[in-house]
C-alpha cells in the first residue's frame, strides 16, 4: 500500500464516520496526507485528520480520532491504529499491505515517483546564461546541475517546463571581448578592461584561420569580425561543454534579437500604458520604488542608449507573451540586488510578482585540492571552469556534488573525497546501492531465482523489521519528488537517496538473506525479497535520473 493509497483509506474511513454520526460531509477535504512518524515505534504512518476536522464539526479531537481509529481498524490492510496526544492517529499496516509496495514500484518502473502535483503549470526556467565571453565558470556549473535537476523534477510532477539559456550577445562586455581578441591577434596585451586567459588566444587564432582576410582590415573592421566570429565560437564551446555535462536547453535566446525585433520599445510602451514611466534629465525612468525597490531604474539613457535593465524588462515580457505563467530565473550570488528591481518590474507590468516571477540565488562554489581552494584555471586564467571540475572528479560526481546542497549554501568540493571509491563519497555510496541491487539480480538469475509472476508474489512474507524499514523508505519517494519540485530544492532527492534508501537497503541486505545458499531450495520468501531488491533498484535509478546522474550496474 502506497502512502497515497493509505491516505485514501483514511479519507474513506472519515467519510463513513461522518455518515454514521450525521456530520456535515462538506467539511471533509478532497485529499489528505499521511506522514511517517519521526519515531518508528509510533507506527508506520501518522494522520492529523481528526485534529484538522475537529473544530469544523464541533467534535472533540480525541473523540473524533477514536471514531476514525475504529473505522480504520476495520479497513483491509490495516493492522492497528492508536490514538496519541490530542488526536494523532498512528497507523500500522499488515505485512501484506506494506509488502505490496514492492510490486507496485517494480511494475511502475520509471514512472514510480511521478505525479500530477504541478499539472497545468507553465514554467519558464532560465539558468546558467553565462556571458559568451569565456568558458562556463564553476558558479555557472552549479546552476547547470541544479537547474537541469529542477527541470526534471518539475516535469516529473506534471508541469509544462521550458528550459532557457539567455545569450547576452549585446552590450559593452561583447565589445571588450572583441577588443581582447583583436589584441591577441596582434600580439598585444589584453586591454585594461578586457579578457585574459589562453582561451582568448585560441579563439583569436581560430578566427584568423576561418577569416584570413581579417589580418588586412583596419582595426574597426577587424574588431567587428572578431566580435561576430569570436562570439559564435565561444558560444559553440559553451553549448558543447554543457552538452557533455548532460545539459541541453529547449531554447537559446539571443539578447540581440530583443533589440533587432524592437521588443525593448514594446516593453517601454507597455510600461508607459501602465503609467509607471517618467522622464527626467533626458532619460526614461521606471518608477520601481512604487513596488518596493530601493530606487527608480533608468531604462533609456539621455544619449538614447538602452540599459541592461531595459533588456531585462523586454525579456521578461517576451516570456510572459509566450504563455509562461511562472518565470523562474536562477542567478549567482552577486545578483542578490536584482531581486527587488525584478519583482518591482513584474508588478509594473501588472503581474503578481509572487506568483509570476521567482528568482533563485545560488551561492559560491570552491574546488579544493589538498584542502586549499583552487583559484586559477589552466585555460581561463582567472576562474575555475566546467572543464576543470569535470576533469577533476567526473560528470556524475560533479552533478551530484553540486545538486546535493541547498543552492543558498556555499559549497566546498574536495577533489580527494569525490574521487575515492568509498562510502564516504556520497555519489559512490548511492550508485553502489544501485550496482549492488543489479548484481544481486544477475546472480539470482544465474541460480534460477526469478521474481515469478506478479500474481504469485507473497507480500505478507516481507515481515522482517528491516524489510519493513526499507519498504517505508521506498514509499517516501513520490512525496520527496513532489516536495523537491514545489520548493525548488533538488538536494532533497540526493539526501533521501543517501540517508533513507541507501542506509535502509544496506541494513536489509545485511539482515535478510535474498539468495539461496548451496543446494537450498528456492522459496517464495527468496522471490519476495527479490521483488524488494528490484524495487530498490528502481527507486535508486529514478532518483539519480532526476539529478542527471547515471545508475551504473557495475562499479
Amino acid at each position: 500500500m502506497t502512502p497515497a493509497e493509505l491516505a485514501s483509506v483514511v479519507l474513506a474511513a472519515a467519510h463513513a464516520v461522518f455518515v454514521e454520526r450525521g456530520l456535515d460531509r462538506a467539511a471533509l477535504p478532497e485529499h489528505t496526507v499521511v506522514e511517517r512518524p519521526r519515531n518508528p515505534e509510533h507506527g508506520d504512518y501518522a494522520s492529523t485528520l481528526a485534529l484538522q476536522l475537529s473544530k469544523k464539526v464541533g467534535v472533540p479531537p480525541r473523540e473524533l480520532a477514536a471514531a476514525l481509529a475504529d473505522a480504520l481498524g476495520r479497513s483491509a490492510g490495516i493492522k492497528s491504529v492508536e490514538i496519541a496526544g490530542p488526536g494523532f492517529l498512528n497507523i500500522r499496516l499488515d505485512a501484506a499491505a506494506a509488502g505490496q509496495l514492492a510490486r507496485v514500484i517494480v511494475e511502475a518502473g520509471a514512472e514510480y515517483g511521478r505525479s500530477d502535483r504541478l499539472a497545468g503549470e507553465r514554467i519558464n526556467l532560465e539558468f546558467v546564461s553565462a556571458n559568451p565571453t569565456g568558458p562556463v565558470h564553476i558558479g555557472g556549473v552549479r546552476w547547470a546541475a541544479v537547474g537541469d535537476a529542477l527541470s526534471r523534477l518539475l516535469r516529473a510532477t506534471g508541469a509544462d517546463v521550458g528550459t532557457e539559456y539567455y545569450f547576452n550577445d549585446a552590450g559593452s562586455q561583447i565589445d571588450r571581448f572583441a577588443r581582447s581578441l583583436l589584441a591577441a591577434a596582434k600580439g598585444e596585451p589584453a586591454p585594461e578592461d578586457g579578457y585574459g586567459g589562453a582561451y582568448i588566444a585560441e579563439i583569436a587564432a581560430e578566427v584568423q584561420s576561418r577569416r584570413p582576410e581579417v589580418r588586412s582590415l583596419d582595426d574597426d573592421a577587424a574588431q567587428e569580425v572578431f566580435r561576430v566570429e569570436g562570439v559564435a565560437l565561444m558560444f559553440d564551446e559553451i553549448r558543447s561543454s554543457l552538452r557533455d555535462f548532460g545539459v541541453e536547453f529547449d531554447t537559446y535566446f539571443n539578447e540581440k534579437d530583443l533589440h533587432d525585433r524592437g521588443e525593448l520599445d514594446l516593453a517601454l510602451n507597455r510600461l508607459r500604458e501602465q503609467g509607471h514611466l517618467y522622464e527626467s534629465e533626458g532619460a526614461t525612468w521606471l518608477r520601481t520604488t512604487d513596488f518596493g525597490d530601493d530606487k527608480d531604474r533608468v531604462l533609456r539613457k539621455s544619449n538614447g542608449e538602452w540599459t541592461y535593465f531595459a533588456a531585462d524588462c523586454a525579456y521578461y515580457l517576451d516570456k510572459r507573451e509566450r504563455g509562461f505563467e511562472r518565470v523562474v530565473i536562477m542567478l549567482g550570488a552577486d545578483h542578490h540586488g536584482y531581486i527587488g528591481r525584478m519583482k518591482a518590474m513584474a508588478a509594473c507590468f501588472g503581474d503578481d510578482p509572487e506568483r509570476n516571477l521567482e528568482i533563485l540565488i545560488g551561492q559560491l562554489v570552491n574546488l579544493l585540492r589538498d584542502g586549499a581552494p583552487m583559484r586559477m584555471s589552466k585555460r581561463a586564467g582567472t576562474v575555475i571552469t566546467l572543464e576543470d571540475l569535470v576533469e577533476a572528479i567526473g560528470v556524475d560526481a560533479s552533478r551530484y556534488a553540486l545538486a546535493r546542497y541547498s543552492s543558498d549554501s556555499p559549497i566546498d568540493i574536495d577533489i580527494e573525497l569525490w574521487t575515492r571509491a568509498k562510502n564516504d563519497n556520497p555519489v559512490h555510496y548511492v550508485q553502489y546501492v544501485g550496482a549492488r541491487t543489479a548484481n544481486l539480480s544477475s546472480n539470482a538469475a544465474d541460480l534460477g531465482l526469478t521474481r515469478g509472476a506478479p500474481e504469485d508474489f507473497r507480500p505478507e512474507l516481507l515481515d522482517h523489521e528491516k524489510e519493513n524499514e526499507l519498504l517505508k523508505a521506498l514509499a517516501e519517494f513520490p512525496a520527496v519528488v513532489a516536495t523537491a519540485a514545489e520548493l525548488r530544492e533538488p538536494h532533497r532527492v540526493a539526501r533521501y537517496l543517501e540517508e533513507s534508501v541507501a542506509q535502509s537497503y544496506h541494513r536489509f541486505y545485511d539482515n535478510c538473506r535474498i539468495l539461496p545458499r548451496g543446494d537450498e531450495e528456492i522459496t517464495d520468501l527468496h522471490r519476495a525479497r527479490l521483488w524488494l531488491n528490484d524495487a530498490t533498484r528502481t527507486v535508486v535509478a529514478n532518483g539519480l535520473y532526476l539529478l542527471g546522474v547515471s545508475a551504473p550496474e557495475r562499479m
